[in-house]
């Protein structure tokens, strides 16, 4: 699909958002504080292919939900007019993921862009807004680079990374009993930094890594690569996959009967659309690290309910980080009258924030890594859901300062 389709969809909605706000002209709106007299959002994902149901379009719908909540609080108070929602699909292509972020800062006029899945995706789009200092901040995107070797001045890390979930399910795996394991996993750089991070953290916490089979990304067919794991009898096989990658590799695992031969399946990601998909029937019992749960509290649970109304469906994690970042970038220009990228970064930086998506966070201002409370989900058996989308039982809170990287261990240099 391509940019310009998108943008004429989201320039549709962005109009209705627009009319709301119009004639009433804010401290900062009318008076040139901001480029082009708008704020452009946009948002950049896999609009079509195996991280759609993750994020995708529903992910613009929770952003557009965040401009008409800032208009309708702020109403003629509002620091700007007009707000815009944009979007564009990356095809989880990291050289198409490079041109539409050059096209959504120069010709879109973007102010900031969010999400971004596809660890390799995400690197192209951190480097475009370095260049242009532009905002950009990621949300589904895993890999740790973001915030370590690659770091930048203008990308912020939201909602989770690989050492967040190695820390989390590869730890709690092994301490619980599953200590021989063989890992699969994406080419690409984000199943290179699950394979590497997962392995760190289950022989820290006494178990062993036997093998590593990386696999080709996107891919339909894993049966191959399983047996080569199961032949080595392990107790464990991590998949690193995720989205339609990961549905069709439980699928497989399943077909093959390896839990019958007790080989358990550890997931280094998983996101509450999987388990729609494949149905807690094929799931049941697996834990796995989540950075957000829709029906963890009643908090939660409304904005949950907001979104279904709007798209039909309960949010995944990146859906609600969608949001979160959205309102926080909107509240932070709001406070500063401007959309200046420097005047918002320094705005940002050791940040603590609390909000339904963020509990107990803080934006790290020496490598942008934002921390917060994330937390260790099992998958529920068919006897204990009480209603659709009810599919985890949360076991365990990690707080934010042992969930994430710590900051000794960053090899991020900010600059300017």
């Amino acid at each position: 699909m391509s940019t310009k389709r998108l943008v004429m969809t989201a320039a549709a909605a962005a109009g209705a958002l627009t009319l709301s706000a119009c004639g009433s002209g804010g401290p900062g709106g009318a008076d040139g504080e901001f480029t082009d007299d708008k704020v452009v959002l946009a948002v950049l994902n896999d609009a079509s292919g195996v991280y759609k149901d993750v994020s995708g379009p529903n992910s613009v719908k929770a952003v557009e939900m965040a401009v008409a909540d800032f208009q309708e609080k702020y109403g003629d108070e509002a620091v700007v007019d007009t707000i815009e929602v944009t979007s564009a699909d990356h095809q989880n292509k990291p050289d198409v993921a490079n041109t539409q972020a050059q096209a959504l800062y120069d010709r879109e006029m973007a102010d900031i862009i969010l999400d971004v899945p596809t660890s390799s995706a995400a690197l192209a789009v951190a480097t475009q807004a370095a260049e242009k200092k532009k905002l950009y901040i990621n949300i589904s995107g895993g890999t740790t680079e973001l915030t370590n070797a690659q770091c930048n001045k203008y990308t912020f890390h939201w909602a989770y990374d690989t050492y967040q979930l190695a820390q989390t399910t590869g730890t709690a795996v092994t301490e619980g009993g599953g200590t021989d394991w063989q890992i699969i996993y994406p080419d690409y750089a984000f199943g290179q930094d699950m394979n590497k991070n997962f392995t760190a953290a289950i022989e820290a916490a006494g178990g062993t890594v036997g093998g590593s089979i990386a696999t080709p990304f996107p891919n339909d067919n894993f049966s191959t690569f399983l047996t080569r794991a199961a032949a080595e009898d392990p107790d464990i096989i991590g998949t690193m996959q995720a989205g339609g990658d990961l549905i069709n590799l439980v699928k497989q695992y399943n077909e093959a009967g390896l839990k019958d031969q007790g080989i358990g399946l550890a997931v280094g990601l998983m996101f509450i659309t999987d388990i729609h998909s494949l149905g807690v029937e094929e799931m049941e019992g697996v834990q796995f690290a989540d950075a957000w749960y829709w029906n963890f509290d009643d908090e939660n649970r409304e904005w949950a309910d907001r979104f279904m109304e709007e798209t039909g469906v309960r949010p995944s994690f990146a859906n609600a980080g969608n949001y979160s970042a959205a309102m926080n970038y909107l509240e932070a220009i709001q406070e500063e009258g401007t959309d200046d990228a420097d005047t918002i970064v320094a705005h940002l930086e050791g940040k603590e924030i609390d909000d339904f998506f963020l509990r107990n966070g803080k934006v790290r201002a020496e490598d942008h890594r934002v921390i917060h409370d994330v937390y260790l989900a099992q998958v529920k058996a068919p006897g204990d859901v009480e209603e659709d989308w009810d599919y985890q039982e949360i076991i365990a809170t990690i707080p934010a300062e042992d969930a994430f990287m710590p900051l000794e261990q960053s090899t991020c240099e900010m600059g300017d």
